[in-house]
């Protein structure tokens, strides 16, 4: 895991605010947040993780990581799906970045290579038990690999143990 010295931070419409320059040099440094201007935002999911690792101080009275956590299920009740795969590729070794569209949910970089090449994996989660329709599933798997990137589908187990699915186009011939 990257070190990444205690951070300290303030909600803004929803997102972690940095402002402290020397923090934000070690956070873009890691792969963390986007700047705005002349401050760092976190997305939900990387305000998350680095409050559960204990690197982030969030506000005057230290938001504590249940109560981020249910702030953030208000706008996105998916986060908790996306935190957890966050934090285990991020526990890989992995720098992670918000996904771009096509129902990805992440962007992942060789290790490395981050900032010197483009991601090579993008990742979609599904909870066990969700249903997800084939086309749909088709469709996102096709738009990644025109892309040039590898798809990974994330399935997040019940105990909350992350399974990756290495996911390959499939063209069915003949229905017999």
């Amino acid at each position: 895991m990257e070190h990444i010295p205690p951070v300290t931070g303030r909600m803004i419409s929803g997102q972690a605010c940095i402002s402290d320059k020397s923090m934000m040099r070690e956070l873009e440094a890691g792969g963390y947040g986007e700047m705005q201007g002349d401050k760092m935002f976190l997305k939900q999911f990387e305000a998350l993780y680095l409050l559960y690792t204990g690197r982030l101080n969030l506000g005057k009275k230290q938001t504590d990581f249940d109560s981020l956590l249910h702030r953030c299920q208000a706008d996105d009740p998916g986060i908790l799906t996306k935190f957890l795969i966050y934090r285990d590729l991020r526990n890989r070794g992995y720098v992670v970045k918000d996904g771009f569209g096509f129902g990805s949910d992440f962007r992942v970089y060789e290790r490395g290579h981050f900032g010197q090449k483009g991601a090579k994996f993008l990742v979609f989660g599904l909870d066990e038990g969700q249903k997800e329709k084939m086309g749909a599933m088709q469709k996102k798997i096709k738009e990644i690999i025109q892309m040039g990137k590898e798809p990974i589908m994330a399935v997040i187990e019940r105990r909350g143990e992350v399974i990756y699915y290495k996911i390959n186009r499939m063209n069915f011939y003949e229905n017999t």
